[in-house]
């Protein structure tokens, strides 16, 4: 009769062990139907804000000339691989989605970011800022209405890339609507967000709206999360008119200032 009980309990016991290890596993996250990267470790302060080669680095990959308009574009796997799944859909819906700009690291936002700055290339309109904004925080300001300050673009991390054309015009009528009227009632089944949405109350601050801009959010929210928290504005250095970054507060008002359904 004690041998009898004894083995029930072990039984008991055993049951009661691995129901309980089996329970402690906590459900993943989803964005629609992509799982959300769970990270460790936080990325360093480089990744953060691009100063990396993504042509070397392991976790970034060639994109196919058939998905690019021009070749050498180069994405995070994870991000590519979704990608991949949203364009095998969009394809069997008659919509053709191309990605015309993907990863840029710090070494080239800053050649794009200096040139403006220089006036070597003008701005909307056809202002040159070096001669017709003297002020350094209104020049970079200016810049700043469509393009990042090197260390805080979003395309330093192989997550985000601009589809088709990079002209809002362009995604209201015809086949620019069609694409994205497809990328609203789609991509996020894929795991991606347009991170610049319109401007106002939900989002003051930032850039201004790129109907072309899509994040791959199972990544790139939790590198906005963490860049809420490591990056501070003395971090973004290292290019003419850097002293900008904190009069402006970028870090807050641009690598956060994103649409709130991204964060």
């Amino acid at each position: 009769m004690n041998m009898h009980l004894l083995l029930s309990s072990f039984l008991l016991t055993t049951l009661l062990f691995f129901g309980c290890d089996q329970g402690s596993q906590p459900a993943p996250e989803e964005t629609g139907s992509v799982p959300v990267s769970k990270i460790d470790e936080p990325w360093p302060v480089s990744y953060l804000t691009g100063k990396f080669d993504p042509t070397t680095h392991p976790d970034f990959t060639i994109i196919r000339p058939e998905h690019a308009n021009q070749s050498g574009l180069v994405m995070r796997k994870d991000a590519y691989q979704a990608f991949l799944s949203m364009y095998e859909a969009a394809q069997q819906d008659g919509v053709r989605l191309q990605i015309i700009s993907a990863t840029r690291n710090f070494d080239r936002q800053k050649q794009i970011w200096e040139k403006k700055w220089t006036g070597a290339t003008l701005v909307e309109g056809g202002v040159n800022l070096a001669t017709d904004v003297p002020d350094p925080t209104e020049r970079a300001k200016r810049i700043l209405r469509f393009s990042s300050m090197p260390g805080t673009s979003r395309h330093h991390w192989g997550t985000d890339i601009d589809l088709n054309d990079l002209n809002n015009e362009w995604f209201s009528s015809g086949e620019g609507l069609k694409i994205y009227t497809w990328l609203q009632q789609h991509a996020h089944t894929y795991g991606f967000c347009q991170p610049y949405s319109p401007k106002g109350p939900e989002r003051p601050d930032g850039y201004e709206e790129e109907k072309w801009h899509w994040s791959y959010m199972p990544v790139a929210r939790e590198l906005t999360r963490q860049a809420a928290v490591l990056l501070k504005d003395e971090d973004i250095a290292g290019f003419l008119g850097d002293q900008t970054a904190q009069s402006i507060g970028v870090v807050q008002k641009y690598i956060l200032g994103i649409n709130p359904l991204c964060k």
